[in-house]
């Protein structure tokens, strides 16, 4: 008889890990709080490291029919709009780490599990219904070593439910975390992004794009790509500054004129890409920064029967260009350790928790350290500028992240 695991959350991890479960051979029940997606959400770039995920799952046809796959990143000073190096992607990254470079609009990358989910598993999905609480049998004082348990969970609707595992993919605000780890708010980073999608048909000639471009200055940076095959750019600015009162809804108005003087004194380039926006026909959204401090240890990821996975377990800056990435990763953790049959399920979490907790680490400590060099001031800028001129690809490429899956902790 197949085990059955329960999935709270059905965003980008919640997806990837019912399509991990599924094929692990697990019977896979999910639980959606809205009742129907939407197209809200911006660009997301997905290294190599999580393109080989994908492939891995028989997405690579997918992929290609909806994400664009730049040719190179290019980094410019925000101030000067000067060149400061270059990092060849495109079948340079293929022949070096097996597997492209993709940029990918949010709702096509959750379409793109979603679709997968839905024609390789027979993953039952329940929207507008989500799990609010759980009781672990195996971690009760009552529990008897070695005996079957199980973890029981009970809905927005009150409904209890019972399954073999638990997987917390429900987000920043996971309650599922909660209950296992303790109440702790994410942290407020005191970065603001301003995000926009804009057609690239509607942009003149000179403004429209087919690599990666970041640029850098004191207290902020940008970042534009195209996405949905190219047809779509996605521009988001980041500057510091105080954050909306409500941080639990991720997307909010954003006032353009706010992001013109946060970018005064910033080049003329720069200054016509964002202007581009409204002119042609589209606008801003904010999105206020958050995030968690670094996992500690495999505890902060599993316990008894219950596992937390992507923003759930280690939401991260976007200064590395991989949250949606290591939910990915943790997925394909998930399916290696339920796949282990002959051991018990709190076995099977552990494992999956001790081969992902120190990468999601790494990689949550380097996002946030790349945000201080990105918006740095005064001499570490400068220091920041020559080294990009005169070491280019050797600063921004990043093996440690694009050869590795999280597989084996002792490569993180």
């Amino acid at each position: 008889m197949k085990k059955q695991v329960l999935i709270a959350g059905g965003g980008i991890g919640g997806m990837a890990a019912a399509l991990a479960a599924s094929r692990a051979g697990w019977d896979v029940r999910m639980y959606e709080r809205v009742a129907a997606f939407s197209e809200v959400g911006a660009g997301v770039q997905l290294g190599p490291n999580v393109v080989r995920c994908l492939q891995a799952w028989g997405l690579q046809k997918a992929l290609q029919q909806v994400a664009a796959f730049p040719e190179k990143l290019q980094v410019r000073s925000a101030l000067s709009g000067q060149e400061l190096g270059t990092l060849e992607l495109g079948r340079t990254a293929v022949q070096r780490y097996g597997a492209a470079y993709a940029t990918i609009h949010r709702a096509d990358l959750h379409a793109l599990l979603h679709e997968g989910v839905q024609r390789y598993t027979d993953a039952q999905l329940h929207q507008g219904l989500a799990i609010e609480s759980f009781v672990d049998a195996s971690t009760s004082a009552q529990s008897v070593p070695g005996a079957e348990t199980v973890v029981t969970v009970r809905t927005s609707q009150g409904k209890e439910i019972e399954g073999d595992a638990l997987i917390g993919a429900d987000g920043l605000w996971s309650r599922t975390r909660t209950q296992l780890l303790g109440y702790q708010s994410p942290r407020v980073t005191g970065h603001l992004a301003y995000r926009a999608l804009v057609p690239q048909s509607a942009l003149p000639p000179s403004l429209r794009t087919r690599q990666v471009t970041a640029w850098l200055g004191p207290r902020l940076h940008m970042v534009q790509y195209p996405v949905r095959r190219g047809e779509l750019q996605n521009l988001v600015v980041i500057v510091q500054g105080p954050a909306p009162a409500n941080l639990e809804t991720w997307d909010h108005d954003a006032n353009a004129r706010d992001l013109e003087d946060a970018l005064h004194g910033t080049s003329t380039a720069l200054q016509h890409a964002v202007h581009s926006v409204e002119a042609a026909g589209s606008g801003w959204r904010l999105w206020p920064l958050a995030d968690r401090p670094p996992v500690r240890s495999p505890d902060d990821m599993a316990q008894g029967l219950v596992a937390l996975l992507g923003d759930a377990a280690h939401p991260m800056r976007p200064y590395l260009a991989q949250g949606a990435g290591m939910a990915i990763e943790d997925a394909t953790q998930l399916e290696r350790a339920l796949s282990m049959h002959d051991l018990d399920v709190p076995l099977r979490l552990r494992r999956y928790a001790v081969n992902r907790w120190q990468r999601n680490a790494r990689v949550q400590a380097r996002s946030t350290r790349n945000g201080r060099i990105f918006h740095a001031t005064g001499p570490v800028r400068w220091g920041r500028d020559w080294s990009l001129k005169l070491l280019g690809e050797r600063v921004l490429d990043v093996p440690w992240l694009y050869r590795g899956d999280g597989g084996d902790a002792s490569r993180s």
